[in-house]
């Protein structure tokens, strides 16, 4: 009779404690939002991290609804991409893996035509 070690099951990954925004990806949010107020459009933001998704939130003014809310969702990185961007109405606009290239929704808004 041969006696085998039993296989041992995978230890499921740690869930963290909230989801939050790193350095390098506050720097291409900042930056966007910086040109965004530079030319007007854009005058206060909002971040909120919990446990399943970090929120970066765009408000024209103070008092309400954010115009534009970019999420980091970790638990669809291998679906849809872990960035989206969302509009006002709850719409996604952009959704993918790369938060440059799903910023670039927002960034159209900065084109506007020389009088």
């Amino acid at each position: 009779m041969v006696i085998q070690n039993p296989i041992p099951f995978r230890k499921p990954e740690p869930i963290p404690e909230q989801v939050a925004f790193d350095r390098r990806e506050l720097g291409v949010i900042l930056s966007l939002y910086g040109r965004m107020v530079a030319a007007g459009e854009w005058r206060d933001y909002g971040i909120s991290c919990q446990r399943h998704v970090a929120i970066f939130s765009v408000f024209r003014r103070t008092a309400e609804n954010p115009l534009y809310r970019i999420e980091k969702r970790p638990k669809l990185a291998q679906k849809q991409g872990l960035y989206a961007v969302i509009g006002m109405d709850g719409q996604i606009l952009k959704r993918g893996h790369e938060l440059r290239t799903v910023l670039r929704v927002l960034e159209k808004k900065l084109i506007r035509a020389v009088e």
